[in-house]
């Protein structure tokens, strides 16, 4: 692992194998960009990161993986977005993805194989998640693959809600010459969703399992749940040299309702989003995918994602 001084902050990188992954553990715990070295000596970016990327302003930066803490995507309280209702009945603010991809984290532990970063709290982040607890991220990193930790440790007696989440930014096409339409998905779900406007969830009732291509505008934000298994794939059409995200099922978040999210900023992006949440968004609210932990536990979102 080596440190570099980059732009006010300090980049970190690690260097397996064929692999190199570059992580600001201090800044949202982000994993900024995964590299691999071609056998032709070509180099190919799994996870995108933007080159002209603006770091003053690093919580808006299209690519990484911004950590989704404590609920992914947006809330809502009977109709209004960035509310939610805690346990007590208080209505509270919360921000877009919550607060931990734009909060600063403390390095707990780091080495050649990762680092474990601890979330330092502000005053946004008190204010909209009143609550006695440890939220760590913790990476480990393998030749073509890694996995990644949330933790929630609950310090106090009052049970904690949380639905957390990863937002990876995947580049693609990642062949020169091919397109978006040249590309596949598959999840294992049972249900498809869209948002509406107040927050509930529209079902896709047709269809949705029949075109998976990342060249469908339909496809893009839709929520994929009712899980039949742990992991989804996606790459060329033809099957070859995919990309897989499992969801670890020794995590004591394993559900059903755990989610896949596709998603992309606009058609001409270099990248789309395939992310793994505990829950469909909005999840305080409608109570699917929503999570909690006692008085004095912990729960881990454990998944890994590897090139197959």
């Amino acid at each position: 692992m080596e440190k570099i001084d980059f732009d006010g902050g300090t980049l970190h990188r690690w260097s397996c194998g064929s692999s190199t992954y570059l992580v600001m553990p201090e800044k949202g715990a982000r994993l900024i960009n995964w590299n691999l070295r071609m056998a032709d000596g070509s180099v190919r970016d799994v996870i995108h990161w933007p080159e002209n990327a603006d770091y003053s302003k690093f919580a808006d930066v299209q690519g990484g993986n911004p950590i989704l803490f404590p609920f992914s995507a947006r809330t809502f309280h009977a109709g209004k977005i960035g509310q939610w209702k805690d346990n007590s009945g208080a209505v509270r603010s919360m921000p877009l993805h919550g607060f931990a991809r734009d909060g600063e984290f403390e390095i707990i532990s780091i080495d050649e194989g990762g680092f474990t970063a601890e979330l330092q709290a502000d005053e946004v982040a008190a204010a909209a998640y009143p609550f006695n607890y440890r939220f760590t991220v913790r990476y480990i990193f393998e030749e073509v693959s890694f996995k990644v930790y949330l933790r929630l440790d609950n310090l106090g007696d009052d049970p904690i809600p949380w639905s957390a989440g990863h937002h990876f930014y995947f580049t693609l096409p990642w062949h020169a010459g091919l397109k978006r339409s040249d590309y596949r998905f598959e999840i294992p779900a049972r249900k498809c969703f869209t948002h509406a406007p107040d927050g509930s969830l529209l079902s896709v009732d047709k269809g949705w399992d029949k075109d998976t291509s990342f060249g469908n505008p339909a496809n893009n934000d839709r929520i994929y749940t009712r899980l039949k298994g742990d992991t989804t794939k996606f790459g060329p059409n033809g099957g070859e040299e995919d990309v897989g995200i499992r969801i670890l099922n020794d995590s004591n978040t394993y559900s059903t309702w755990n989610a896949f999210v596709v998603w992309t900023e606009a058609p001409d992006s270099p990248f789309y989003c395939v992310e793994p949440w505990m829950g469909p968004p909005n999840s305080p609210e409608h109570k699917k995918g929503l999570h909690s932990v006692g008085g004095g536990d912990s729960a881990t979102f454990g998944v890994e994602v590897a090139l197959l």
